[in-house]
């Protein structure tokens, strides 16, 4: 049997969750602001702890790649390959936003019976900018990853043709901006590593492994650091 352990730092939830041939075995959250760097090795110790295993004995380490937060992902990607240059298991990288395209198919879609629509997950990256993208109901991309300001008018053509599926943290500004009759939202999803474990399984069946020395996060963005106003530096 095939266990995968799925980290994911992307978002303000740290999630760490154990997955054996795609069934759910062991959980750990927060969302804690800010709290990836203190309870992400917390959780994976008291998981393994939980399933009496070793880090050698996964089949595989699951990050979530991106986008998402800069300090989040970094968080996450360098303890996943930490455990998987250790003990000599591969790495594996799901993208943020497709695995919440799954997510949001267990946890709404499937109760709604939903047909022929596509997905645009959405992450927040401040003021009316999302970190976005399209997928088709089969979780395959059709337009590109990339970091969007919205306006009235940003979807108009698209949900004249097809019913759109808004979701995330950044689908709070959607549903302010877009009156339409095919926009459809779901503001209650919360973003988890449970929903990488299917593509992480995929990828595992495939050998479709990272190069553990050279792998970077996905950020989408640069990173820029900001000094506050009142700040005096030296």
């Amino acid at each position: 049997m095939s266990k995968i352990l799925c980290i994911d730092t992307a978002t303000d939830i740290c999630s760490v969750v154990l997955a054996e041939d795609e069934k759910i075995i062991a959980r750990r959250e927060s969302g804690d602001d800010r709290s990836h760097a203190v309870k992400l090795a917390v959780y994976i110790r008291e998981i393994l702890n939980e399933c009496s295993l070793k880090v050698e004995e996964l089949s595989a380490v699951a990050v979530s790649m991106g986008p998402g937060s800069y300090t989040g992902l970094r968080i996450g990607v360098s303890t996943a390959k930490g455990l998987c240059f250790g003990a000599n298991i591969p790495l594996l990288a799901v993208s943020t936003l497709q695995a919440m395209c799954y997510g949001v198919s267990k946890d709404f879609i499937d109760d709604n019976e939903l047909t022929g629509f596509i997905f645009c997950p959405m992450l927040d990256a401040r003021r009316m900018e999302v970190y976005t993208a399209l997928y088709n109901p089969n979780y395959e991309i059709i337009k590109e990853i990339t970091a969007e300001v919205l306006e009235p008018d940003s979807y108009a053509a698209l949900l004249e043709k097809t019913p759109v599926i808004f979701f995330g943290s950044g689908a709070e500004k959607a549903i302010r901006l877009f009156d339409n009759t095919k926009a459809i939202y779901f503001s209650d999803f919360k973003h988890s590593a449970v929903n990488m474990v299917i593509p992480a399984f995929k990828k595992l069946v495939h050998a479709a492994y990272e190069d553990i020395a050279y792998f970077e996060p996905f950020y989408l963005k640069d990173f820029i650091a900001t000094v506050p106003k009142n700040k005096i530096i030296k």
